[in-house]
């Protein structure tokens, strides 16, 4: 039988009721009332977090006792439940339902708005327990969720806030008069903050009971410091970094599922497993202790949302998704813009794709504001952490100084940043452009548009850039312009034959019936020094006599026995389905560039 994936789903008395599948993640519930009454959970968009609230909903929710074994009692909180199941009056408010458009006025009518609908759902769900009528005060709905709570008198209230960040994120990145009306938002007795405050004095004694919260990063909740201070953070804790996500025997039974209901063959299943741990996988939220090096790490987790739109799509179709990023993880890309907004931002995301010094901080910052981010100048250390709560970087090791490093969790996230570093680096090129002179690469190995457009990027850097410029810059160019993971599975420092090929691109399975071509890149640098020649002197030179100087001879001998070393490491792990292309790219200086095809022969 067909699996139902419920992608798009998380109401999670349907997906029970409907036999829609889902992984078991109740037994956390014991785990989360021994922490405390006020909750924060934070991760990623599209990480499962509304899902796992409306399992706290259904469980807690005293109008559903009579559901709990149907709901339950095939799950680990069924077989040992808590005596707290079914004891608690449930409300919910969504803040991604909040309008972020228009002036602050408009912003907290929609607050209101949200709110007091939600209040009154709740007086109509729950019409046979209350003795009076809740009073509405549209004009404000603090005074309507006081009333309501008053109306409840001894009975208990469990508050559950889904994306408490996300009308005011979505403010803060706006293009027009963002800082400002963020600002209103949260500062002085702003909405949110005195929100937040009702909240706080509501937990104590006054009928409000407990509160789970989930959103994406703690910016908000640093700014509402005053406001909102005796939350619980979970989201470091080792027992929930796979509270919202897949783990690696998870995806692959569900792999293993699908292929039985498809009739896919052991090579297929195989082939579906890697292409997800390719992808899909990699997120790690909890850093390994700065004083217990030998503490194993977290287990690295699948992004759900992207697992079920890929089995989903395998299962109906028996083939892969095209664009191997769901389209509702789109908006990511504004995030990723915005942090690259942020000062030291570019820098930020250019040492995030370098996969031989990885990006490293102290640690990751548990509390910073806008004001600070804003602030912070030549600190990779708040727009790193900002990056990984926006799960466009993950937990990697300690490095030798005990620095937290942070990596790209995988292809899909590391699309996004080679998108961003193409705006970023060549931003004087169309798109069209670009698209022409890597067309001609993929389908016959001739680098020398793409090396044309590199060299007149770099002719066009003033002097800040070129101080600033190293020999990543010229390789991020280079792969900023040839990433394409619609056709290729892309990797960067590959491990092969005892060594890193700086770059390979092997096509994705089902694409070798187009005029596409496998490829490995070996990238060199040569500086002005070497040559013992200026910028101006190097650009006067032809390409002939660039090749011939003893510097870049060099280089040029040294990789052909690298590329030779790779060609072979990746027969091993392909065989003979490869139409392998190597290639070498020499930058001398930040001038110009020359490169090899050795398939072809090309020399230019």
């Amino acid at each position: 039988m067909k699996l139902k994936f419920p992608y798009g789903n998380c109401n999670f008395e349907r997906i029970i009721s409907e036999n829609y599948f889902y992984q078991d993640r109740t037994d956390r519930i014991q785990l989360l009332e021994n922490v405390g009454e006020n909750i924060l959970l934070l991760r990623p968009r599209r990480f499962g977090k509304s899902l796992f609230l409306s399992v706290l909903e259904n469980y807690y929710d005293l109008a559903k006792a009579d559901k709990f074994e149907t709901l339950f009692g095939h799950l680990a909180i069924g077989k040992n439940p808590t005596p707290n199941h079914n004891q608690y009056f449930v409300m919910k408010w969504d803040f991604s339902m909040v309008d972020p458009h228009g002036d602050i006025e408009a912003i907290v009518r929609s607050l209101y708005n949200h709110i007091n609908q939600q209040i009154k759902s709740f007086a109509h769900y729950y019409r046979q327990f209350l003795d009076y009528e809740i009073k509405i005060t549209e004009a404000d709905a603090l005074a309507s969720f006081q009333d309501l709570l008053g109306v409840i008198r001894a009975h208990r209230l469990y508050l559950l806030i889904d994306e408490y960040d996300n009308f005011a994120n979505e403010v803060m990145v706006s293009r027009k008069q963002g800082p400002q009306r963020y600002e209103q938002l949260l500062q002085g007795e702003g909405i949110l903050k005195t929100l937040f405050k009702v909240i706080k004095g509501t937990l104590a004694g006054m009928g409000l009971e407990r509160v789970f919260i989930t959103g994406v990063s703690p910016v908000v909740m640093s700014d509402l410091t005053s406001g909102q201070h005796i939350t619980r953070n979970i989201y470091f804790k080792p027992e929930f970094n796979d509270l919202c996500g897949f783990r690696e025997e998870e995806v692959a039974e569900m792999v293993a599922q699908v292929a039985v209901n498809g009739g896919l063959s052991a090579e297929k299943t195989a082939e579906a497993m890697q292409m997800m741990r390719i992808y899909y996988n990699g997120y790690c939220f909890v850093p390994p202790l700065l004083y217990a090096p030998a503490t194993k790490m977290a287990e690295n987790i699948y992004n759900p949302t992207m697992v079920l739109y890929f089995l989903e799509h395998l299962q109906n179709y028996g083939y892969y998704p095209t664009n191997m990023l769901d389209s509702n993880l789109a908006p990511d890309r504004l995030k990723l813009a915005y942090a690259a907004f942020l000062p030291g931002g570019g820098n930020v995301i250019l040492k995030a794709v370098d996969e031989q010094e990885p990006l490293a901080i102290p640690n990751l910052i548990e509390r910073f504001g806008v004001q600070e981010m804003l602030e912070a100048e030549n600190d990779d250390t708040f727009v790193a952490t900002l990056l990984y709560y926006l799960g466009m970087l993950t937990i990697g090791e300690r490095n030798r100084l005990g620095e937290l490093s942070l990596r790209v969790p995988n292809l899909t996230m590391r699309g996004l940043y080679f998108e961003r570093l193409q705006k970023i680096l060549l931003p004087k090129f169309s798109r069209n452009e670009i698209e022409q002179a890597v067309r001609e690469f993929y389908t016959t190995g001739n680098l020398q548009p793409v090396c044309d457009l590199v060299e007149q990027r770099f002719t066009t850097l003033d002097n800040r850039d070129y101080k600033q410029a190293d020999e990543l810059l010229v390789k991020t160019a280079f792969l900023a312009i040839l990433f394409n993971d619609l056709y290729y599975m892309i990797n960067s420092e590959t491990a092969l034959q005892r060594g890193y090929a700086d770059l390979t691109m092997i096509l994705r399975p089902g694409l070798r019936q187009y005029q596409l071509l496998d490829h490995v890149v070996e990238f060199k640098y040569v500086t002005l020094k070497e040559t013992g020649m200026s910028g101006a002197q190097l650009r006067e030179l032809s390409r002939a006599e660039l090749a011939a100087l003893p510097a870049v001879q060099h280089q040029l001998s040294q990789a052909k026995g690298q590329l030779a070393r790779y060609r072979e490491g990746l027969a091993q792990i392909y065989g003979d389905i490869l139409r392998l292309h190597s290639h070498v790219v020499v930058s001398i200086g930040f001038e110009r560039a020359v490169w090899r095809n050795y398939e072809l022969g090309i020399r230019n």
